[in-house]
């Protein structure tokens, strides 16, 4: 045993082992600080040049992280690399990995897909009113995966990104204006001209109807029991839904007060004795 110590030669030990060694792994932690600041640099650059673009903050924040992790899979690949670990078998293990959990992952890596697409080209914002993934709501916020809405009534719904960029997407906030369209009936023996300028000066005196572009009042249809009148004023979209209502009340009682009938469907029974 003594022998051997004694036979030992640290000056070979060091040279062989010790320095080689030693020299990869200075190297290995130069290679990953001076990478990782790289990264840093090159992740700011490309936030800012996002940021210019005016992309919404969810997806740039999004799309730095990736950015970031991604080029960090590099720096440390080389570090590795240079401490002689074969970096090949592990790139195909990582490949191998990815595949399998991008596989049983399929559904949410679709939602994933779509919500970047929603927060790129923005067919909507939040606040926005919008018809899609099968429902209507306003919209409250736009994530990754998922796009929440509140209903009219108040109810909260989670759409799946998928849903949404899959189907028509209906935006009724994305215009300042929008047409308000209205249909009112008459019975065929009233007069149709006195009707047409009551729906005018309504029209005419009701502030929230646009001048521009013009509105329409015009007979639409000889249904089978009424002449029905076609009213389409253009209103600010806020102003849409507070002007059909109104209009369709005050359209009754001032027929009302013409004697200008309203047709309602009617059944007459005839019993034969």
């Amino acid at each position: 045993m003594g022998e051997q110590i004694e036979n030992f030669d640290v000056q070979h030990f060091i040279d062989v082992y010790v320095m080689p060694w030693g020299i990869n792994i200075i190297l290995a932690i130069v290679i990953y600080i001076i990478g990782k600041m790289v990264v840093k640099t090159l992740v700011g650059i490309f936030g800012k040049i996002m940021a210019k673009s005016k992309y919404d903050d969810m997806l740039v924040d999004f799309l730095k992280s990736i950015v970031n992790a991604f080029l960090m899979l590099f720096v440390i690949v080389a570090s590795l690399d240079q401490l002689g670990v074969d970096t090949t078998s592990l790139v195909a293990i990582l490949g191998a990995a990815g595949l399998a959990i991008g596989l049983s992952l399929q559904g949410s890596l679709q939602n994933f897909a779509a919500g970047v697409m929603l927060l790129v080209f923005r067919p909507f914002k939040a606040g926005d009113f919008v018809e899609a993934g099968g429902v209507s709501g306003s919209v409250i916020n736009i994530g990754i995966f998922s796009t929440i809405m509140s209903t009219p009534d108040n109810k909260e719904i989670i759409v799946p990104n998928g849903n949404i960029y899959g189907d028509n997407i209906t935006n009724y906030s994305a215009k300042s204006t929008r047409r308000v369209d209205m249909v009112f009936g008459i019975g065929y023996g009233d007069d149709l001209l006195k009707a047409k300028r009551v729906l005018t000066s309504m029209l005419d005196a009701d502030e929230r109807v646009l001048k521009e572009p013009a509105y329409t009042v015009a007979v639409g249809e000889l249904g089978d029991s009424s002449v029905n009148l076609v009213v389409r004023p253009w209103v600010k979209s806020s102003d849409y839904w507070g002007l059909k209502f109104d209009f369709t009340e005050a359209v009754k009682l001032r027929f009302d007060q013409e004697g200008i009938s309203i047709p309602f469907p009617q059944m007459d029974v005839h019993l034969d004795k």
